[in-house]
C-alpha cells in the first residue's frame, strides 16, 4: 500500500499482515510514516491511498467509510486524545455502542445493561467513576486521556486495535495499568498493533512480531527482541542496512 497527504508521499509500500490473536508492535524514527499508518487504517480525509489494498476480515477496508470501519471492529487510540466539551463520556459511550449495535442489525441496549457493561469495563483500566459523569477528556490528565482511550476500547470490544504511541507522556505506574487493561482485553479472535518508540511499554505488552518502519516501508521484521535491540543500539544500523 502506498499513500499520500497532499503531494507528499510518506507509505512507499507497506506489506503486512496481521491474523488474530496477534499483536503486532511498529517501531520506527520519526517521520517513517507510523501514525500515517494508523490514519489511512481508519480512513482519515486528509491521507490519500495512491496505490494498494487493505482488506480487513475479507472486506475491502478502503471502500469503507470511517464509521463503518469502526462498526466493523477497527478502532484506534489516539496518541493526543481530543477534549469533546459538552459530551459526557457516559453519553458519548452509550451513542458509540448503539450505533455498532444498529449497523450489526441488533437492538439498541437499554440503560441498565448498559450502566453494567460501563461499571464492568471501568475496572479493567481502574478509572475512576467520576470521570464517566465530566465531559470526554475535559479536564483530564494525560495519564486519564490514555486510561480513557483503553476503556473505550474495552467498551467497544474491536476487533483490532490500533494503540498510537498510547504509552507517549505516561509515568510508569499510568503505563502499567494501561498495558494491563490491553492485556486484560486480548482473545484468540482480537488483534493489536502497538505504534512505539519504546520497549518499556512492550515488555510489558509483548508482540508476536516488531516490524521497523523505515522511509515509509517495514524494512525489518523480527521477535520482541528486535525492540530491546533498538532500545540499546538505537536506528542507524538498520538505516544503513536498509539505504545499502
Amino acid at each position: 500500500m502506498h499513500a499520500r497527504i497532499g503531494e507528499k508521499e510518506i507509505l512507499r509500500g507497506i506489506n503486512l499482515t496481521i491474523r488474530d490473536g496477534e499483536t503486532h508492535a511498529i517501531m520506527g524514527p520519526n517521520g517513517s510514516g507510523k501514525s500515517t499508518l494508523s490514519a489511512v487504517l481508519v480512513g482519515n480525509p486528509l491521507y490519500e491511498v495512491t496505490r494498494g489494498t487493505a482488506l480487513f476480515n475479507g472486506k475491502d477496508l478502503l471502500a469503507m467509510k470511517p464509521e463503518e470501519r469502526a462498526h466493523e471492529g477497527l478502532f484506534l487510540s489516539f496518541q493526543y486524545p481530543v477534549e469533546i466539551p459538552g459530551v459526557s463520556m457516559t453519553n458519548f459511550m452509550r451513542a458509540a455502542i448503539n450505533e455498532k449495535r444498529k449497523y450489526l442489525g441488533l437492538e439498541p441496549m437499554g440503560a441498565a445493561d448498559f450502566l453494567k457493561l460501563m461499571r464492568e469495563k471501568r475496572k479493567v483500566v481502574e478509572l475512576d467513576p467520576k470521570l464517566a459523569s465530566r465531559s470526554v477528556n475535559e479536564g483530564f490528565s494525560g495519564g486519564e486521556k490514555k486510561r480513557n482511550e483503553i476503556f473505550q476500547m474495552a467498551m467497544l470490544e474491536p476487533k483490532l486495535s490500533i494503540l498510537d504511541e498510547t504509552d507517549s507522556g505516561l509515568d510508569v505506574d499510568a503505563m502499567r495499568i494501561v498495558a494491563e487493561g490491553v492485556n486484560k482485553l486480548r482473545t484468540p479472535e482480537t488483534s493489536c498493533i502497538v505504534i512505539t518508540h519504546y520497549d518499556r511499554l512492550l515488555d510489558m505488552i509483548r508482540p508476536s512480531v516488531v516490524h521497523v518502519l523505515y522511509k515509509g516501508r517495514i524494512v525489518k521484521t523480527a521477535g520482541p527482541e528486535l525492540a530491546r535491540e533498538i532500545q540499546e543500539r538505537g536506528y542507524d544500523w538498520i538505516k544503513a542496512e536498509a539505504d545499502r
